[in-house]
């Protein structure tokens, strides 16, 4: 009766630990590098995925970008390493890295899109105001603003996407990027 006893309690902690470390796997973050407060996920291929990847990919539903297609560069902090806070506005100043297109998106903690306020949920490159050095400023915040607006959430923790499509970006850190900074403005 021992022997059971011991052989039971011995699969339900193996079973425990797997289950808990497979968990942990797929809900981790992705690993990648970062430049400023800007981190930068490599792209996954059909090739290149592992196992925990795929069931990531699965759980969450997102589409991610191949090697050939863009690269994607994740937010959530700004520049003091403070987390964004839906009740503060922000704005993303400076330039980008060369990409015949780039967005920048805002979602909630659970990865939502803000409800669109004017049919708008991102930015595109080629619709934004510049100075004539190029670079440019973004306002995040819940409420509309003159110039380069984003709508973002009203309240709760937020993470700012932006997406390059068709870049010559090599995934190093060595690569010199160099990406906006995200600067923290007024609090509700």
């Amino acid at each position: 009766m021992r022997f059971l006893v011991e052989l039971f309690a011995t699969l339900l902690i193996a079973l425990a630990l797997g289950l808990s470390t497979a968990w942990y796997m797929v809900a981790a973050p992705r690993i990648g590098f970062g430049v400023g407060v800007w981190t930068a996920v490599p792209p996954v291929s059909a090739e290149t995925a592992d196992p925990y990847a795929r069931a990531r990919i699965a759980r969450s539903g997102e589409i991610a970008l191949g090697a050939g297609e863009g690269l994607v560069f994740f937010a959530d902090h700004d520049e003091e390493g403070v987390p964004l806070d839906g009740r503060c506005d922000y704005r993303v100043v400076g330039g980008t890295p060369p990409a015949r297109l780039w967005t920048l998106s805002v979602v909630d903690d659970a990865g939502a899109l803000p409800a669109p306020v004017t049919g708008r949920t991102s930015l595109l490159s080629r619709e934004i105001l510049r100075d004539a050095h190029g670079r440019f400023e973004i306002v995040v915040a819940a409420t509309a603003r003159p110039g380069n607006w984003l709508p973002s959430h009203a309240a709760g923790a937020k993470r700012l996407i932006m997406r390059f499509y068709d870049t010559p970006l090599a995934l190093s850190p060595d690569a010199g990027l160099r990406m906006p900074r995200v600067v923290k403005g007024a609090c509700r």
